[in-house]
């Protein structure tokens, strides 16, 4: 009787964790700029970012549970900083009823991270050990990373990440593939255009004066080609791989043809 209790007290707790969200699905992001997208939230604040493009196009879907999805990307982060800085404690640690998690580091750990062959999977390992102790219920998936950094040190990053997904038995999503397939109808268009201000030539930083953000060291800014004619032959000018608003829909279509089976197959709506 004891153990029956106990049970139904369990069933009864994680009832009502789920109802904080109103029967939603929640999905969690995690990553670093890729997944954040810092500037085109700020230059484009009224367009669907990431976590909205997912979401409505789950919704279009037509036969899937609502879902919310919550964006947790930081510029500049990598996995070790995530759990030093108390940010992982802070931001995700506690967030109640989370149905998948998908994380997206290695860029800037190949960067930031000392003996990264070594200390990334490590690091890695130790996340997923804290997911799983707070949020045991969720489906984890392991991202890799999108072309950004030249091929063969994207191949060697996402090598290392399918490999803790294998030893893991962890869902292993591929988005690199997706995006270079992309990059092929134009290797500039899914980024945006991001230079110091004191590399444009000095008659035409008038111009370019309303795509200027920043104080102390001004950058021109901007999100698709409209520069192009002007500062395409600035060394450099291209030099920014940062997905703009067109790299992000390709990044949540991609998410969406991976998540809509998962989730459908999980609610007990699999397609016949």
């Amino acid at each position: 009787m004891k153990t029956f209790t106990a049970i139904l007290v369990l069933i009864l707790a994680l009832a009502t964790a789920r109802a904080e969200h109103e029967g939603k699905i929640q999905i969690l992001l995690l990553g670093d700029s890729t997944t954040d997208a810092k500037i085109p939230r700020r230059l484009a604040p009224n367009e669907p970012q990431l976590e909205d493009l997912i979401r409505t196009l789950l919704a279009a879907e037509g036969d899937l549970p609502s879902v919310n999805v919550i964006n947790s990307g930081l510029s500049g982060e990598y996995i070790r900083r995530l759990l030093d800085s108390g940010r992982y404690d802070k931001e995700a640690a506690k967030l109640p009823g989370l149905d998948y998690i998908l994380v997206r580091y290695g860029l800037n750990d190949h960067d930031s991270r000392e003996a990264f062959e070594f200390n990334f999977q490590k690091d890695y390992r130790e996340l997923l050990t804290r997911l799983r102790s707070d949020h045991p219920q969720a489906t984890v998936i392991l991202v890799t990373v999108i072309p950004f950094l030249d091929e063969p040190t994207s191949f060697q990053i996402n090598c290392l990440i399918r490999q803790v997904a294998d030893e893991e038995k962890l869902t292993f999503f591929d988005i690199y593939s997706r995006y270079a397939a992309e990059l092929r109808r134009g290797p500039d268009m899914l980024n945006y255009r991001r230079l110091p201000v004191a590399q444009i030539p000095e008659k035409l930083r008038a111009f370019a004066k309303p795509y200027v953000m920043g104080g102390k060291d001004p950058t021109v800014v901007v999100l698709d080609n409209r520069l192009d004619a002007h500062f395409g032959n600035i060394p450099d000018w291209f030099a920014d791989r940062h997905p703009n608003l067109a790299g992000y829909h390709v990044i949540a279509d991609e998410t969406v043809k991976l998540l809509a089976p998962l989730i459908r197959a999980q609610s007990g709506k699999a397609k016949k």
